[in-house]
């Protein structure tokens, strides 16, 4: 496996993971009449969410994977 493909997978695996915090059940959690600092905890959690999502593509793209690959083909 090429380090593109492993880059890949993870931002695959970045996508479906965040797909599933922006789903119903997850964000009916955060959907209550709580604020903090006059703002609604469900905006706090998406804004929260996004800026993680966010952090995490820029580590999974910057920086290089610690993993070596060996050729398996001889």
């Amino acid at each position: 496996m090429t380090f593109d493909k492993e880059k890949s997978r993870r931002l695959v695996g970045l996508f479906l993971f965040v797909v599933v915090l922006y789903n119903y059940p997850i964000l009916s959690l955060f959907n209550i009449p709580n604020k903090i600092s006059g703002i609604p905890v469900l905006y706090l959690y998406l804004f929260f969410v996004w800026i993680l999502s966010i952090i995490f593509v820029v580590i999974i793209n910057k920086y290089p994977l610690k993993t070596e690959f060996s050729d398996l083909r001889g």
